[in-house]
């Protein structure tokens, strides 16, 4: 499985979304990625590392519009409005990180980073 992210490469202009976002500590945020609809039926995750290709998945789609929800983490993909949101909940400091979205595709393996701040 290859995982194809927003704004590199061919995947310039296909997926957007933030590269930034800062949350309170203790509070929530919540990420909005837009996509066109060549991406729609597509796994969507939300990973967690400053380097792709060793970062950690927190949570991720089924391929369908059903919330998933781990640990405080949530996704939720909006098929018909052509975005996925993820939501983090809790938020602590130790989690500021480099984040990234990511759509499974076979073929590419670029990426996404979002940059999340928490404020005290």
């Amino acid at each position: 499985m290859d995982l194809c992210f927003p704004g590199y490469s061919a995947a310039q202009n296909e997926v957007t979304g933030p590269k930034t976002k800062s949350g309170p500590e203790r509070g929530s945020l919540t990420v909005q990625c837009n996509y066109t609809s060549g991406w729609k039926s597509y796994k969507k995750y939300w990973c967690q590392g400053a380097v792709w290709r060793g970062c950690k998945t927190l949570v991720s789609t089924t391929g369908s519009e059903q919330e998933v929800k781990k640990d405080h983490v949530s996704i939720r993909d909006d098929q018909e409005n052509l975005t996925f949101m993820v939501t983090m909940e809790d938020l602590r400091r130790d989690d500021a990180d480099i984040y990234w979205y990511e759509i499974e595709r076979v073929g590419s393996d670029h990426g996404f980073p979002v940059d999340v701040t928490i404020d005290p």
